[in-house]
């Protein structure tokens, strides 16, 4: 177009000259030659283009800090603005235990919003951040997502009871530390029976599993929140050993001519070692001639006894009665006893 314009001024100028114009045809044309000229080599001014540092980008937290793997995933989230942007980079941190973070990584921000980046553990304490890099310079750094790795299999200490020990009962409550949150599953090898729990945070456990007779082998494993897993083996012996009760009463003869009177029925349980048993159910039948059977329950308290008391109507009828007492135990089984009541003419 510009060329267009100065061809049609040269051509005005020549017809001009012939009407005798020269000096004004030179001034004009010159002005507007050079005018043409600095219009076609006259270079723009640039316009300044702002740059602003990015919002610090997130990082997932692991939902099991604990691994015994060497490698781990970052999972980060940038601003949707830099999706696929290649002036930005993500920059990775990493911190040991007791060190300052460094600089461990740095990759090109991908096409989504969300970059998994596999990072290298180092035995113990591992915290990450992420930081966004661009021409403005560096954001903030995410939040820390810690990983701890731990490749050694946890301990586990049974102090109840001992290897070898003899257990009257049932059942045993094997008691012990291991790591804490460390899963325990319990198997007795001998019968086949299971058992499992969780340590607490401290590491303690308690856990019962069910004897046979004779010896029992224990197989004991913890795994802890890492994966990786202890085990141990120990024996307990089932004794011989038997849970015993003992049936007493406030009389045993009674005139009918004494009636009615009030019958007080002791009952008096021992574990297998022959320590007083608290907590054991009894239930207590009394059978009188002429009126009905009679039951009641109980609990034995701390001394290992439990009371019943009844009263036997003027209506009884002469002969010989019985009282009788049942003990069930959770652990120990169940034992009986029973003694004769007699009521005379």
């Amino acid at each position: 177009m510009a060329l267009a314009v100065g061809v049609i001024v040269v051509g005005t100028a020549v017809l001009y000259v012939g009407l005798g114009g020269l000096s004004t045809v030179a001034r004009t044309l010159g002005s507007t030659l050079g005018g043409f000229v600095q219009d076609v080599t006259a270079t723009p001014s640039p316009q300044p283009t702002a740059f602003v540092i990015s919002d610090a980008p997130s990082v997932d937290p692991p939902a099991e800090p604990y691994t015994n793997q060497d490698k781990a995933d970052l999972v980060v989230t940038v601003p949707r603005a830099l999706v696929g942007d290649p002036a930005y980079k993500l920059r990775i941190y990493q911190a040991l235990q007791d060190q300052s973070s460094a600089p461990v990584r740095e990759i090109a921000i991908g096409p989504t919003a969300r970059t998994v980046i596999p990072v290298e553990l180092t035995k113990g304490i591992n915290d990450f951040t992420v930081t966004i890099v661009g021409p403005a310079g560096e954001s903030d750094h995410s939040p820390v997502a810690r990983f701890v790795l731990d490749q050694s299999p946890p301990g586990i200490k049974v102090t109840s009871p001992k290897d070898g020990a003899t257990v009257n009962g049932t059942a045993v409550d094997l008691m012990g530390r291991s790591q804490s949150r460390a899963t325990l599953i319990v198997r007795n090898q001998t019968s086949g029976a299971t058992a499992s729990g969780t340590a607490a945070t401290d590491g303690t456990f308690d856990l019962k599993i069910a004897l046979v007779s004779g010896a029992n082998k224990i197989h004991i494993t913890a795994t802890d929140p890492a994966g990786n897993v202890g085990a141990i083996d120990l024996t307990v012996k089932r004794g011989a050993g038997k849970l015993t009760a003992s049936v007493s009463l406030s009389f045993y003869r009674i005139s009918r001519k004494s009636l009615p009177a009030t019958l007080r029925v002791l009952a008096d349980v021992t574990d297998p070692d022959g320590n007083v048993l608290a907590g054991a159910k009894v239930t207590f039948t009394v059978s009188i001639p002429g009126i009905p059977t009679v039951t009641g329950s109980g609990t034995t308290s701390a001394n290992g006894r439990a009371v019943y008391t009844m009263t036997i109507p003027r209506g009884a009828d002469p002969g010989q009665g019985s009282v009788a007492i049942l003990v069930k135990t959770t652990d120990l089984g169940s034992t009986s006893d029973q003694s004769p009541v007699t009521i005379t003419r």
